[in-house]
């Protein structure tokens, strides 16, 4: 995540090559035929053609020297060279993206995507006469895809508290990705170690001596933090564990382990509505969040979710849906579904990168 730029494509061309390595004897290409693939690149990118954009700025915490303003698929082109692989990437897809058309190849119901994961993002399907900025021919379905990446979205309406002024001040991109910073798997578990660590200080809450490992940011990862906020015991004893392991305190008492479990339980909440919120913005946009007015069916309105942080935090993801429906209300919920798209944009990318290569594929392929 830190480093430059030849480090982390010669990284990504190394992992490739052993990929391809494992391979067996199905999945070796005819002679003289160029292997493609799909390049899914989850940050903002000025997309200028199907395999093709330079990027924007790095988000998620990520800080690699080199890289801003150049073309990233040139970037990944010639570290598979300097690794022996002879590929070429056919379609440069975000994440959200991937997850669309995904989405979208398995239902054709869904109309956006959305990653809750280490970062966040949506993208959705948008009528091309309702997008200003666009001035060329309108294609012929007459509708665009729309990468939102809201996670830079901020706004004085945002609720946000000490701890995420104090985290954002801190991190390396400040005052940039403040909704990202409030919903997603990157920084959670950093947001309740805030609190414990405010709490130690000034309410003694791990005793007269404040643990030293809690003052090491994003020591707590947020796997933690679902580990803690699931445990259902009498005595919460896989939350207690857990602190010993990661803060070094090694008997907490149980008023101690449920103050920390109410907090995870507080931090989690609020990022899950926050994203339903997000979600639910996106289906007003678009007519899809009531029932028609002159009567009739709402169509069925499908929301694919990717990302470690919806498919693991189970807690998460069963706010994020019943928030949803609270916002929707009870008519308008029952046509709107929201499914879980497992590599969803991996996926995507890879349909994505088959429809527009250079060779004609036909049905047996």
């Amino acid at each position: 995540m830190v480093g430059t730029s030849m480090e982390l494509f010669d990284f990504i061309a190394a992992a490739l090559a052993k990929f391809v390595g494992t391979e067996g004897e199905d999945f070796q290409l005819p002679e003289g035929r160029q292997r493609e693939l799909g390049f899914t690149f989850s940050f903002p990118v000025n997309q200028t053609s199907i395999s093709s954009g330079t990027l924007i700025k790095w988000t998620k915490g990520f800080s690699i020297n080199g890289t801003v303003g150049e073309d990233v698929v040139s970037e990944l082109s010639r570290a598979m060279e300097r690794q022996g692989l002879d590929m070429k990437a056919t379609a440069l897809v975000n994440d959200t993206v991937g997850t669309l058309a995904g989405g979208r190849y398995m239902d054709t119901d869904v109309v956006a995507a959305v990653i809750l994961g280490t970062g966040t993002n949506a993208a959705y399907v948008e009528h091309a006469n309702a997008i200003p900025k666009w001035t060329g021919l309108l294609p012929k379905s007459g509708k665009m895809v729309i990468n939102t990446e809201w996670g830079s979205f901020k706004s004085n309406k945002l609720p946000l508290s000490e701890y995420d002024k104090a985290m954002d001040f801190e991190s390396l991109n400040p005052g940039e990705q403040i909704y990202e910073k409030m919903i997603s798997g990157m920084y959670l578990g950093e947001i309740v170690r805030r609190i414990l660590l405010k709490l130690a200080h000034e309410a003694s809450l791990f005793g007269d001596v404040v643990p030293p490992k809690l003052e090491l940011p994003f020591i707590l990862r947020t796997p933690d933090m679902s580990a803690m906020h699931h445990d259902s015991s009498h005595d919460l004893k896989t939350l207690g564990a857990k602190l010993k392991d990661i803060v070094g305190v090694a008997d907490t008492s149980l008023e101690v382990r449920y103050i920390t479990r109410h907090i995870c339980d507080l931090v989690a909440e609020r990022a899950a509505r926050l994203a339903a919120a997000g979600v639910y913005s996106i289906l007003k946009k678009i007519g899809r969040d009531k029932v028609p007015s002159g009567g009739g069916k709402m169509p069925r309105t499908v929301v694919a979710l990717d990302g470690g942080l919806y498919e693991h935090y189970k807690k998460f993801s069963s706010c994020v849906e019943a928030t949803l429906t609270d916002l929707l209300g009870e008519e308008a919920s029952s046509s709107v579904v929201a499914k879980l798209a497992n590599d969803g944009s991996g996926i995507g990318a890879a349909l994505l990168a088959a429809s527009h290569s250079q060779y004609q594929y036909g049905a047996s392929d």
